[in-house]
């Protein structure tokens, strides 16, 4: 199972960027999927995730600014980000919680992390 994440970038404060990151392989099924960010100096932190079912959650910091999704038939989780701020630059990663045959347990997959960098 791979996980590509794609469309960092850098931007200017009040900027968009969309992020996408296909999960590929060996996939019985996928569950949750998601998408954490590590600043310089900091933890991972989640940033937002969302179910099968298409519940998200999101972090404080980021509701009412970022939109994931996610499109089951092409195994992809998405990041809409809008109003970007310097304090959102970090390395974003994708995660998929992934069931690879119907009898395997699941298990966390990461993708390989994709920058986004705010100037102010």
């Amino acid at each position: 199972v791979q996980l590509q994440a794609s469309g960092g970038g850098l931007v200017q404060a009040g900027g968009s960027l969309r992020l996408s990151c296909l999960t590929s392989g060996s996939i019985f099924s996928i569950n949750g999927m998601g998408w954490y960010r590590q600043a310089p100096g900091k933890q991972r932190e989640l940033v937002a995730s969302i179910t099968s079912d298409g519940v998200t959650t999101y972090a404080d910091s980021v509701k009412g600014r970022f939109t994931i999704s996610r499109d089951n038939a092409k195994n992809t989780v998405y990041l809409q980000m809008n109003s970007l701020s310097p304090e959102d630059t970090a390395v974003y990663y994708c995660n998929a919680d992934v069931r690879i045959r119907w009898y395997n347990p699941r298990s966390d997959y990461w993708g390989q992390g994709t920058l986004v960098t705010v100037s102010s």
